[in-house]
């Protein structure tokens, strides 16, 4: 099979047609010897394979079993990468790391703590220099690592299962704390890796935060707020939703404003009249009012915005009207943050859309959030804005020490909305980005959400329902993916997985 770099668009696109399709079979490895989007505690690998299959996997320093394979989007540039694929190769103690957005592809090896780029070449030239990829990572090619007998290794030794084998495979693990030191694992450095039986009980000397857990909860919510309307922040919710949805995460969508903007935007209404309205009676609004009934998995519909679908809590205008005696109750405040407890192994990430105000419903869903991100046009009102917010998310995060959660993380500034004018890309843009952190001690996001007829266009589809032209809004990702605003929030996604720890 030939490879030709223009054809990948996408993040997906460079792992199905560069690695799965073209660099896999080419180095050797069957279908039996690599495994995608494997995870080992805080770090998950696009791809992982190895030269010699076995069960538990076990990777020590010597071990000359396993590369790892990294995809970013075309446009990515690879050098913001290095840095984790270098915590990755040093913290699993693992030889060899690919890294490609098609456009380019390197191979690392880490020395010791420290990686050094052994191979560099474009994508239009892979083909003519596969042999050299194949003597460096091809499946016969590895070769055991001559560890200095005098090199301190933190993690001697890691055992790991890839996901598809957990059911098969029980990983037993002692506590570390009384498990017995077994120095032989690292004084001999010529040592053979050892092959463990299925039914071994294994005594990791890492931290347990290293090891694949299946059960460990990962659930990431993620609050978008600022308290100045119109500056995007229904399009960068229902749109970072498709999109990280495609990634295969599992994605809850929330709508805590009583202008109901992401229920509409995410097609959950579907009626031209009240009297049809099949919103009032479970929404939002009753998961707040209730301790006992309407839980999560009771309200969340289905939205087909999407492809995969995502789930979406519906608002209603009535939440309007209830503001002022839910906010007498102290225990509204943290109705939802159990309610997600509830559904915490159904979810990979929660986004909650907020009101644009300082309201009961913007502190619930910061109390609520783990992280946050603040659309912003960079214009003067919602710049001053910032320090509302700041002052808001002080006093959230004080009632979070209260009750023993975690203070919000900002993932910074995202700038929304923004003219596509190039001049004003080129110069007023890079002023007014510098001025967030500057005046206002909060970082920017990297990526940045231009204003785009498509955005607007896959907003308005519509369709008939009887006599009745019903409102059918898609995501952009779906409605024209090969398009800058598709690719604009791909990139968001990719760069909030980053941010998160869920890359």
């Amino acid at each position: 099979m030939n490879f030709n770099p223009n054809n990948c668009r996408n993040e997906s696109e460079v792992e199905s047609k560069l690695i799965v399709s073209y660099l896999l079979p080419k180095l050797g490895y069957t279908p039996d010897t690599w495994h995608q989007e494997i995870a080992f505690g805080n770090i998950r690998l696009d791809f992982l394979s190895f030269a010699t299959q076995i069960i538990p996997i076990v990777l020590d320093a010597d071990s000359p079993m396993s590369v790892v394979m990294e995809a970013k989007h075309p446009k990515e540039n690879l050098d913001r990468h290095v840095r984790r694929l270098k915590r990755y190769l040093t913290s699993l103690s693992i030889r060899y790391g690919l890294i490609t957005n098609a456009k380019e592809i390197r191979i690392y090896e880490r020395v010791a703590s420290e990686i050094q780029l052994v191979f560099n070449c474009s994508g239009q030239e892979v083909e003519t220099r596969i042999d050299e990829i194949i003597a460096l990572i091809g499946r016969d090619s590895l070769k055991p690592i001559k560890i200095p007998e005098n090199l301190e290794l933190k993690d001697p030794k890691i055992n790991l299962v890839s996901p598809q084998l957990t059911s098969e495979v029980p990983v037993q693990l002692n506590n570390p704390a009384t498990a017995e030191p077994e120095p032989s694992q690292i004084s001999e450095p010529e040592k053979v890796p050892e092959i463990l039986p299925v039914n071994t009980e294994i005594k990791p000397e890492i931290p347990l935060d290293l090891v694949f857990q299946t059960s460990q909860n990962t659930m990431k919510i993620i609050a978008v707020y600022h308290n100045k309307g119109g500056v995007g922040k229904t399009t960068t919710v229902v749109n970072l939703a498709a999109a990280l949805s495609k990634k295969g995460n599992r994605v809850l969508v929330i709508d805590l404003d009583s202008q109901a903007n992401t229920t509409f935007a995410t097609g959950l209404v579907k009626f031209e009249d009240e009297e049809q309205d099949d919103l009032k009676d479970s929404n939002i609004l009753h998961v707040l009012q209730s301790a006992d009934f309407y839980s999560i998995t009771e309200v969340a519909r289905k939205s087909n915005f999407c492809t995969p679908e995502i789930d979406v809590v519906p608002s209603h205008i009535d939440l309007m009207h209830y503001e002022n005696e839910l906010n007498s109750v102290d225990f509204s405040r943290m109705i939802l943050i159990h309610k997600l407890k509830e559904v915490q192994e159904k979810y990979d990430i929660v986004l909650i859309d907020t009101p644009p105000s300082l309201n009961f419903y913007a502190r619930v869903a910061l109390i609520t959030a783990d992280y946050l991100i603040i659309p912003s046009d960079l214009k003067p009102f919602a710049n001053q804005g910032l320090i509302h917010v700041k002052d808001f998310i002080k006093k959230v995060n004080a009632f979070k020490r209260q009750i023993g959660k975690q203070p919000l993380e900002v993932l910074g500034v995202l700038a929304c909305k923004i003219s596509t004018n190039a001049k004003f890309i080129q110069y007023s843009l890079p002023k007014r980005r510098a001025i967030i952190p500057k005046r206002y001690g909060i970082e920017m996001m990297e990526s940045v959400i231009y204003e785009r007829d498509d955005l607007a266009k896959c907003a308005e589809q519509m369709q008939m329902v009887g006599d009745l032209e019903i409102a059918d809004p898609i995501s952009v990702l779906d409605f024209k993916p090969d398009s800058d605003s598709a690719q604009e929030f791909e990139m968001l996604a990719i760069e909030v997985l980053e941010k998160i720890g869920k890359n």
